[in-house]
């Protein structure tokens, strides 16, 4: 259903396809207002669409929808809009505690005396259950099996949560664990790229739109690539999204991305990713969209479009988006959709000026850049940041100055005090050929030695020719004898069914299991952190020998103590590469230059030997994949195995809270909530919890992975009697708070710099300077009364769209959070809890300041309100008395932003409003 505005333009028009007619809002008819926009990107149009839409002379105005033809000549805006997406896409680590919150607001709607029933979703949602799945078992026919078990034993608790809101909450699917990762699954089968609705007046009109959607998962923006306009947001604009408020959004700056030429033989559509999301992370785009153009995209599948859009997140951008053209009707066919809706697609995009064809004029961008495909050579990224890229010919000398920053010393200084000092005989001395023998095994570990390759990960796993590609590895890898280290943790975790379809049917799964590679499950695994323990004899040879060991995944994120707390260097290169690694079995080894092992006859065996061309791989690729698999992987996608349709599941509006569960309990946002919000005041006497430097990621702040038992989460775990084999990960217990907010500000690499040399979550408690975890300092000043901030560099928040990174700071009692500059997924996510974002000014930082930890913080100039972007003071009291004055810059962006934190956040705003309109 879709509620349409009231149209002051008159852009209203009727397309008929087949047969069957369709209103939609003209963009060709707006122009009769607002003069030629037929230059603006596509996703602007989009945008555009949307505003003509829902104008309704409230949340959108005439004057919005004018601000987007004046970007065509200013090339930005200052404007803030008001944009409704079509749906919700959730995966179940972030959705949990999405449902979680919906389920808190049934309950203190009812407290309020109001109607459960006002908490429904208005905008479809989908949820995909697909980042439970963990690699506890491998390299054998049963691991499928047995990690499925494992996966519904571990989370019988959020499941029978989620299957209760299935049914409970309106407009709400569930795709049940073992279907695939929800970006493919949305590619492959939930778009529709033109989306449809009936209006609500019962006039019996079907409105045709720009299938638009927001996730919370940051990796969204995968289905750019079909044209369809979407980004990650955290779970809490999500769930106002789905409740029915605007994305409050500044109109942004669209830089585009031109390509020419086409990919030459050897390299394949990860290599291309790797380099875009460099070239696009040293242009600078974060919060700008990203919209791909040029003759170069005539040479790409729609699966490398997607492999390119999935990591937007990676090079910083809202969105990386392609047009719809021939490409994405032949995709739609291919993935079996319905042959109206494909008809529609095209005759909706030709009508509203959305359709890319060769010879038409370029868009008109903020600013462009420009990449010749045929200058792609093969890469990696690593060892901790998706944007660092490493050519393939240099892997191996860039590992070495690696290697040399975690010893001490650089490998040349090693080689002269080994000539120097006797030879081998002193190697111990240097630290660089360290060896230690794993127990009970004829081989010893070393550093740089690969000891997780895993395919994995939605931004490949979607691509057939890269999946075909690394099958064809291994195939000619085992006809010339080859094998996988003993030492390698190897995986196969596709992200659709579809993939075991095609792999099989080419034999291709096979050759996979042969080396290692056998289907482990269908989900988000080691890309997450799911990657599960190392062979107990490798990890115990690893911290024996404090090893800097390696990873080598498919997947799109690679950020410190992400993939696996024991290694150290994680590298993200295409699947086939994974394969490659994991026969080399160290990134030491110059994979263009060295052979990976020896054939049957003892002969060296090299990479050029076992690499497939491009005509074998789309020779197979075309033999192997067919539309009946998509149409019969999909007929049943919300059935779900058999452990999923027999969870018993409660009944009723309301959510009957488990006092003893661990998984799931009623969190504490809206206890004691008035009708009507207090006044904002001034905050006084704050002391910081941490002050951090650059690129703190999400991943650092938010939960994420696995956890110890001396861990405040492990800890409290242990209290509620839970072993710690059966601690899961803390994305499993998203929606337990207590669970989380011992785990914020956790990860074992983060650095605070109030405890200088001490790596994890440890702070100084103040002012007796007592160190001590994150957590029991926040829990000892909250006692006391006392308010605290947390201070950072550049680029505070990056990474995924963690909604805990946000929930477990406002838990922790942090009312502040002062950088120098933010992500913009996570400053959004600041506000919607209530957190105050404040951004440095003048050249002023932490380090200027000269900021220890010490110091108390007042922040005042907010009584009376809060406006978008206004100046803020900051008086510092220093230790010995002295105090110093700044001033900062408020990052509440727009009057929406300011109103959420006005209400104490974004949820509270929803349900004040929803109860009053009962």
């Amino acid at each position: 259903m879709t509620t349409t505005g009231q149209d002051t333009l008159k852009t209203r028009r009727t397309l008929t396809v087949d047969g069957k007619e369709y209103d939609y809002y003209s963009i060709e008819a707006a122009q009769d207002t607002l003069g030629d926009v037929s230059r603006l990107p596509y996703s602007m149009k989009v945008l555009l669409e949307n505003l003509l839409r829902f104008e309704d002379g409230r949340s959108v105005d005439v004057d919005d929808i004018k601000a987007l033809a004046q970007w065509l000549k200013d090339k930005k805006s200052d404007r803030e809009i008001a944009y409704r997406p079509a749906r919700v896409l959730m995966q179940d680590f972030t959705g949990v505690p999405a449902v979680v919150d919906l389920a808190a607001m049934r309950a203190a709607m009812v407290a309020m005396g109001g109607d459960p029933q006002k908490i429904n979703p208005l905008s479809p949602v989908d949820l995909v259950i697909d980042h439970s799945v963990m690699v506890d078992f491998f390299g054998g026919p049963d691991a499928f099996k047995k990690n499925v078990d494992l996966e519904f034993q571990r989370n019988g608790e959020r499941y029978e949560f989620l299957r209760w809101g299935q049914t409970a909450f309106d407009n709400f699917r569930v795709v049940p664990p073992g279907t695939g990762i929800c970006h493919q699954v949305n590619l492959e089968y939930l778009a529709q790229t033109v989306w449809t609705s009936d209006e609500v007046n019962d006039s019996g009109r079907t409105i045709a739109y720009p299938d638009t959607l927001v996730g919370t998962d940051s990796h969204t923006t995968m289905i750019n690539g079909l044209g369809v306009l979407g980004w990650g947001v955290g779970g809490i604009e999500a769930e106002a999204a789905m409740l029915g408020q605007p994305v409050s959004m500044l109109i942004p700056e669209v830089v585009g991305f031109k390509m020419t030429g086409a990919l030459k033989e050897g390299t394949t559509a990860t290599d291309l990713v790797l380099t875009v999301t460099q070239m696009l992370r040293a242009k600078g785009v974060v919060g700008k969209f990203v919209e791909f153009y040029g003759d170069g995209l005539d040479h790409l599948t729609l699966a490398d479009q997607a492999t390119i859009s999935n990591m937007a997140p990676e090079y910083g951008a809202t969105c990386g988006i392609f047009p719809i053209d021939d490409e994405t009707l032949n995709y739609l066919r291919f993935t079996g959709r319905d042959e109206h809706r494909i008809k529609l697609v095209e005759a909706y995009a030709k009508a509203q000026g959305m359709w890319r064809e060769k010879g038409q004029a370029d868009p008109v961008f903020t600013d462009t850049l420009e990449l010749d495909l045929s200058t792609v050579e093969p890469s990696l990224a690593g060892p901790k940041r998706p944007q660092d890229r490493v050519a393939l010919s240099n892997a191996a000398a860039e590992f070495d100055k690696v290697l040399a920053d975690y010893i001490g010393v650089p490998k040349t200084d090693a080689e002269a005090r080994l000539a120097s000092e006797g030879g081998p005989a002193q190697a111990a001395n240097t630290g660089w050929d360290k060896q230690v023998q794993v127990e009970g095994e004829d081989y010893k570990l070393s550093h740089g030695d690969v000891v997780i390759a895993a395919i994995t990960s939605c931004t490949n796993t979607s691509n057939p020719s890269v999946l075909v590609a690394a099958g064809l590895v291994a195939r000619k890898a085992r006809e010339k004898g080859l094998a996988v280290k003993p030492w390698v943790k190897t995986s196969l975790a596709p992200g659709s069914q579809v993939v075991t379809d095609y792999l099989e049917k080419a034999g291709l799964q096979e050759d996979l299991n042969a080396l290692g590679f056998d289907l482990v499950g269908y989900g988000c695994t080691t890309c997450i952190g799911n990657s599960g323990p190392l062979p107990e004899k490798i990890s115990k040879a690893v911290d024996d020998g404090d090893l800097v060991v390696t990873s080598v995944l498919s997947g799109n994120r690679n950020f410190e103590g992400r993939v696996n707390p024991q290694t150290r260097g994680n590298y993200l290169a295409s699947p086939p590469l994974v394969v490659a690694y994991a026969l080399a079995g160290n990134m030491t080894r110059d994979l263009l230059k060295d052979p990976l092992g020896e054939d049957k006859d003892g002969k060296p065996v090299y990479l050029k030997d076992i690499w497939p061309t491009t005509r074998e791989i789309a020779d197979l690729v075309g033999s192997s994949l067919t539309a009946e698999m998509f149409r019969d992987r999909y007929g049943n996608v919300f059935e779900g195995p058999e452990e999923w349709q027999e969870i018993r599941v409660s009944e009723g509006e309301t959510f009957e809270w488990n006092a003893g569960s661990t998984y799931v309990q009623h969190p504490p946002y809206f206890e004691n909530m008035a009708p009507e919000p207090d006044a904002v005041e001034d905050v006084t006497g704050a002391r910081p919890l941490l002050i951090m430097g650059d690129s703190v990621t999400t991943d650092h702040i938010s939960p994420a992975g696995s956890f110890k038992p001396d861990t405040p989460a492990g800890q409290y775990l242990m209290e509620h009697q839970v072993r710690p084999a059966d601690f899961n990960s803390y994305g499993s217990r998203r929606g337990n708070h207590e669970v989380m907010m011992r785990g914020t500000f956790a990860n074992i690499r983060i650095k605070n710099e109030m405890v200088p040399g001490v790596e994890g979550g440890f702070t100084k408690y103040m002012p007796d300077g007592e160190q001590m975890s994150v957590y029991d300092a926040a829990m000892k000043y909250q006692a006391e009364g006392v308010p605290l901030v947390v201070i950072g560099g550049k680029e505070y928040g990056t990474g995924s769209s963690r909604d805990w990174a946000a929930k477990g700071t406002v838990l922790l009692g942090v009312k502040a959070v002062l950088v120098e500059s933010f992500e913009r997924i996570h400053r959004s996510n600041l506000v919607g809890m209530g957190v105050l974002p404040l951004q440095f000014k003048d050249g002023t930082n932490r380090q200027t300041l000269k900021l220890d930890g010490s110091e108390t913080y007042d922040i005042a100039g907010m009584d009376g309100g809060i406006t978008p972007r206004q100046d803020i003071s900051v008086t510092i009291n220093r230790a010995d008395g002295s105090t110093e004055t700044i001033t900062v810059l408020c990052r509440i962006d727009t009057e929406d932003e300011a109103e959420y934190y006005r209400n104490g956040g974004i949820l509270q705003y929803v349900l004040r409003n929803l109860a009053k309109a009962a």
